[in-house]
């Protein structure tokens, strides 16, 4: 099909939940992307945090044409191997000791809301316990994950939430143990929050919230889908601060494209769930798992987490450029490879503009440009980004 009949029969065919750009995407290769009419795209969107190492890496392909030929799906009555391999990649960088596959993000907070209850269940019988999530969060869409997703408009419509969720500010450690009560069974947040605006956690709180889990017997969970995998220089983001969840939850890079999530647990916390407790038909797959033993092994080959420390520090010193130059760029904010700009004007518009110079990027919050490119990007990709952007930014000027 050409571009317009393609995109007249997406708006005939399917569920209008996405307003789309009027662009058909048809192949990548590297950072970069192009259309059904051959224009060639600078990717800083890695398709929402997703596309660590780039597109169309030859021994990622390959590997996943190796699996293909072999077996792609079993259920999970049985053993395979890609499944463990990944298991032990994924709890050997994370620190964790358990490890459960899931198909999504979303699904990933759904299992991590679900083993924090059972958890708290069999210390006292109780099923009325409570979460502490914050305010501008984003967990995902499905009920659960939507109930700890702290933006009232994403949930107004499909009430009501599943009970026992409040809402305290991110970063300030006060408002926190104002709201912990003895049901209070985890705290929920994003190591960096990404759709709320791209703000990394300040040290004091979530060092402040470790310890208050710590006294109270109250389970951490880390949200880091969008932030984990290498993207802020370590391989998650809270090995950082040299604080440790109970449970994290992983997606997006942790499969570079074929879709897998993941959530993780120290042992005492992943043994609450037993055989009936949770389950999957797709998660776990030998195809996804084979995808994420490739992504770390390539990770390790590519240096990608050295990669994102340089040219993260690089893109931090561009970005602080733009603050200093155009008066409607408000701050900068960030770490690594997941950085935003905050705008005094709706970033709408830029973003527009910038698409039409072949810059892909996307938004965050109310008005926030977010740069989360593929974790491959060299500084050169850096520049034609900052000249692209400068260009958008000075037609909005």
């Amino acid at each position: 099909m050409d571009t317009k009949t393609i995109i007249e029969t997406a708006e005939e065919k399917l569920i209008h939940t996405y307003n789309r750009y009027q662009i058909v995407l048809d192949r990548g290769d590297g950072v970069r992307l192009y259309d059904t009419d051959g224009k060639e795209y600078l990717d800083f969107g890695a398709g929402i945090a997703v596309f660590a190492l780039g597109y169309n890496n030859r021994e990622y392909n390959d590997a996943l044409k190796a699996q293909i030929d072999k077996l792609i799906h079993t259920s999970n009555y049985f053993y395979n191997e890609p499944s463990v391999l990944a298991a032990k990649a994924v709890t050997a960088a994370s620190g964790m000791d358990r490890v459960f596959f899931t198909n999504s993000g979303t699904e990933a907070v759904e299992g991590a809301i679900k083993l924090a209850k059972k958890y708290a269940y069999l210390k006292d019988g109780s099923t009325d316990h409570e979460i502490i999530a914050m305010e501008h969060s984003f967990h995902g869409r499905s009920m659960g994950a939507l109930a700890v997703t702290g933006n009232r408009h994403y949930q107004e419509a499909f009430g009501p939430m599943i009970p026992g969720i409040k809402f305290a500010k991110y970063n300030n450690l006060d408002s926190v143990k104002e709201l912990v009560s003895d049901k209070t069974c985890a705290i929920i947040f994003e190591t960096v929050q990404g759709e709320g605006g791209v703000y990394p956690a300040e040290p004091e709180f979530i060092e402040g919230v470790r310890k208050l889990c710590d006294e109270r017997g109250i389970l951490l969970i880390l949200d880091e889908i969008q932030c984990g995998m290498g993207r802020t220089g370590s391989m998650f983001a809270y090995q950082q601060y040299g604080v440790k969840p109970d449970i994290v939850t992983v997606a997006k890079a942790l499969g570079c494209g074929v879709p897998v999530g993941a959530f993780l647990a120290s042992e005492d916390v992943a043994k609450a769930l037993v055989p009936g407790d949770h389950g999957t038909t797709y998660g776990g797959n030998p195809l996804a798992c084979a995808a994420a033993v490739k992504v770390f092994e390539l990770f390790d080959k590519l240096g990608v987490l050295e990669n994102v420390r340089r040219t993260g520090a690089y893109l931090t010193e561009r970005l602080e450029e733009l603050v200093n130059k155009y008066d409607i760029v408000k701050e900068r904010r960030g770490v690594g490879l997941i950085q935003g700009i905050e705008l005094t004007v709706s970033p709408k518009e830029v973003i527009a503009k910038a698409l039409e110079k072949g810059l892909i990027l996307f938004s965050a919050g109310t008005n926030v440009i977010r740069f989360v490119p593929p974790l491959v990007i060299t500084e050169s990709d850096v520049d034609e980004m900052i000249e692209k952007l400068g260009e958008a930014l000075s037609e909005v000027v």
